[in-house]
């Protein structure tokens, strides 16, 4: 296992809003409930909902979406996925803006647990098919190579009014203005 690697996720600013491309999950990492997923666990639930039927959430929470998954695919390394955060959105504008400053920088799935195997010699629980509902942007994943990051230059989102924004996203814009002059 690669323990010393940390995947990124990638977020871009773009005309429809914040693009956002990384690695959901790694396969075969342990996270911290001793979970291991294994190649073509997505695959079932990728194939039945496809990616704009799995939400992107903050914090797991279902009351707080923030985008949209434009593509999600198995790779070697593991689920890639790519999508963007909403435009117009305080709460996505907020939301970059923690990830610029390194205040959340996790993604996390959210499934159900269709097939599993424990493995006694390692003490992991094998995720073998799963029925995956959401992925999330966090402040702490389960799987520390599931991180998250601003790509360099990319600017706090300005098309937000301030006064939508929440107090903590509107400090964050300024402490980012006044860096920059």
């Amino acid at each position: 296992m690669a323990a010393n690697r940390t995947e990124r996720l990638e977020v871009k600013s773009a005309g429809s809003g914040w693009r956002i491309a990384g690695y959901a999950s790694v396969f075969g990492v342990a996270d911290q409930s001793r979970d291991v997923v294994v190649p073509g666990a997505f695959a079932n639930s990728l194939a039945k909902r496809g990616p704009r039927s799995i939400r992107m959430l903050f914090q797991h929470d279902p009351g707080q979406p923030i985008g949209s998954w434009d593509v999600m695919r198995e790779e070697a390394r593991g689920l890639y996925v790519e999508g963007r955060l909403a435009p117009g959105s305080a709460r996505a504008a907020e939301i970059a803006a923690l990830l610029r400053a390194g205040a959340v920088d996790g993604l996390s799935i959210g499934f159900r647990t269709l097939r599993a195997r424990r493995d006694a010699a390692t003490r992991t629980r094998r995720l073998i098919d799963l029925d995956l509902w959401e992925v999330s942007i966090v402040t702490f994943p389960m799987q520390a190579l599931a991180r998250a990051r601003l790509s360099e230059g990319a600017p706090v989102p300005a098309n937000v009014p301030a006064h939508k924004m929440t107090p903590l996203a509107r400090r964050m814009r300024l402490a980012a203005h006044q860096l920059r002059t």
